[in-house]
């Protein structure tokens, strides 16, 4: 082979290698925008995966209905907060984009309204705590954001549900608030103390479903 036309072999390999080079470049140029685009399409796997654990959270908050007949506010959100955290965040670890929260809220939502109505207002509450999690976070990209929105889910209802008892919903004829039919009904003290182990309770499930979310990635179970 003569040096000119090993020279041109040289600079044949050398476009291509250029070539290669900047195909990969761009595929994972378009790689990085892909993980930073904070709303993406939903897909069927994912829809499927949020019902299965929205299950998971039904099943575990099956003792709701011996919760509702008890007079103490916020007794159920905090009989239900473990629950109602943990599995949301492992749905949220799983599928990190906008409104997987939401999504649980709606599937929940429809079966746990046929048993107390105003959980209906989960749904409010999974709206309210996603947008402040894509104002802060700007996305699931960080396990802490699902634990922040799985720690705020539950805890949102109890002003909903004060403004419920004391607005729309009355024991008698009279304007008697029904939020007085509970103990300490009228003790703001009492009200603030249960919110706060509303909140406890709800963050240490967000971080129990955050630690199990990441062993069942790293077991594979999870991707």
């Amino acid at each position: 082979m003569t040096p000119r036309e090993k020279a041109i072999l040289e600079l044949v390999r050398f476009s291509e290698e250029e070539q290669r080079i900047a195909v990969e470049a761009e595929r994972h140029g378009e790689s990085g925008k892909a993980k930073r685009k904070i709303f993406q399409k939903y897909m069927i796997k994912d829809i499927v995966f949020l019902a299965i654990i929205t299950c998971c959270t039904l099943i575990t908050g099956a003792v709701m209905p011996l919760l509702v007949n008890v007079p103490l506010f916020g007794i159920i959100q905090l009989g239900l907060g473990i629950q109602f955290s943990l599995f949301p965040v492992i749905g949220m670890m799983k599928v990190k984009k906008p409104f997987a929260l939401l999504l649980q809220s709606m599937f929940i939502s429809i079966f746990l309204m046929f048993m107390f109505p105003p959980m209906v207002l989960l749904i409010a509450c999974a709206l309210v705590a996603e947008l402040l999690t894509l104002l802060i976070f700007r996305g699931y990209h960080s396990d802490w954001a699902c634990v922040f929105a799985g720690t705020l889910y539950m805890p949102l209802t109890l002003p909903l549900l004060y403004m419920y008892y004391n607005v729309f919903y009355t024991v008698s004829g009279e304007e008697k608030a029904a939020v007085s039919m509970f103990i300490g009904g009228g003790n703001v003290g009492l009200t603030v103390g249960i919110s706060f182990a509303v909140i406890a309770v709800c963050f240490v499930g967000s971080v129990i479903g955050m630690v199990i979310a990441r062993e069942l990635k790293k077991a594979g179970k999870l991707k």
